[in-house]
C-alpha cells in the first residue's frame, strides 16, 4: 500500500440470528416487534378512515345529484334497472326554483340540536313547475295532497341526520322519487292475468257470502234458544 493512500472501510456483514427450535427440533417463527404491529394497526386505522371518508363524500355528492364518478355497478340487471330508472324520471332539479331554509330538528344529535338549525324544509309551487312534466304534476297533486300547502307548495321536510348536507339531500330525493314513482306507466295485464284475477275476485265474494249467512244462521239459533 503507498503512503498516499488512505486505508478502505471495512465492511461488516450482518448476520441475522438463527430462529429458536423447539424441543421436537422445529423451528419456531420469529415474533414482530411491538413497534411493527403498531404501526400496522395504525396504517390500518388510516386505511378504515380513509374509505369512510371517501365513501361519505360519494354518498353525499350523490344523494344531491352531483356525483363525479358514478359507483359501480355489482349486477347487470341492477345497472339496468338503474338505467330505466333514469329514463323515467330525469334527477336534475333545478335548485334556484326552490325555497330552501333551515331550522331547528328534533332528531338525533344531542346538545347539537339545540344550537344548530340543521333541519331542511324545501318547498315549490308544484303548478308552476315548468321542469315536471304536466301528467306527473296532476299525479303528484293527487297522492301527496297531504304535502301541499293553501299556497299551493309542496313541503318537504328532513331531520334524520344532524348535519344540514344531508337533510337537504333527502329532501331533494324525496323529490325524485315522487316523480319517478308519478312518470311510472302502469302496464296493462294480460289476458291470463286479467282471468286470474277475476277468479280471485269471484272466490272472494262466495267466500264472503258464505261467511254473512253462517253469521245470519248463527244469530236466528241464538234467538230461537232464548224464546
Amino acid at each position: 500500500m503507498s503512503a498516499g493512500c488512505a486505508p478502505l472501510p471495512t465492511i461488516t456483514a450482518k448476520v441475522a440470528s438463527p430462529e429458536p427450535e423447539k424441543p421436537g427440533g422445529t423451528q419456531v417463527p420469529a415474533q414482530p416487534r411491538l413497534a411493527d404491529r403498531g404501526k400496522s394497526a395504525h396504517r390500518k386505522r388510516s386505511w378504515e378512515v380513509n374509505m369512510a371518508t371517501a365513501w361519505g363524500l360519494r354518498w353525499g355528492l350523490s344523494r344531491t345529484g352531483t356525483l363525479l364518478l358514478a359507483p359501480p355497478a355489482h349486477c347487470a340487471r341492477r345497472a339496468l334497472h338503474k338505467q330505466e330508472h333514469a329514463k323515467q324520471a330525469s334527477s336534475y332539479i333545478p335548485l334556484d326554483r326552490l325555497s330552501i331554509s333551515y331550522c331547528r330538528s328534533s332528531g338525533p344529535g344531542g346538545q347539537n340540536v339545540n344550537k344548530v338549525n340543521s333541519k331542511a324544509e324545501v318547498r315549490f309551487h308544484l303548478a308552476s313547475a315548468d321542469w315536471i312534466e304536466e301528467p306527473v304534476r296532476q299525479k303528484i297533486a293527487l297522492t301527496h295532497k297531504n304535502k301541499i300547502n293553501k299556497a299551493g307548495e309542496l313541503v318537504l321536510t328532513s331531520e334524520s341526520s344532524r348535519h344540514q348536507f344531508r337533510n337537504l339531500a333527502e329532501c331533494l330525493q324525496k323529490i325524485r322519487d315522487m316523480i319517478a314513482k308519478a312518470s311510472q306507466v302502469p302496464k296493462e295485464p294480460s289476458t291470463e292475468d286479467a282471468r286470474l284475477q277475476r277468479l280471485r275476485i269471484e272466490k272472494m265474494n262466495r267466500e264472503r257470502l258464505r261467511q254473512k249467512r253462517l253469521n245470519s244462521a248463527l244469530k236466528t239459533s241464538r234467538r230461537m234458544t232464548m224464546d
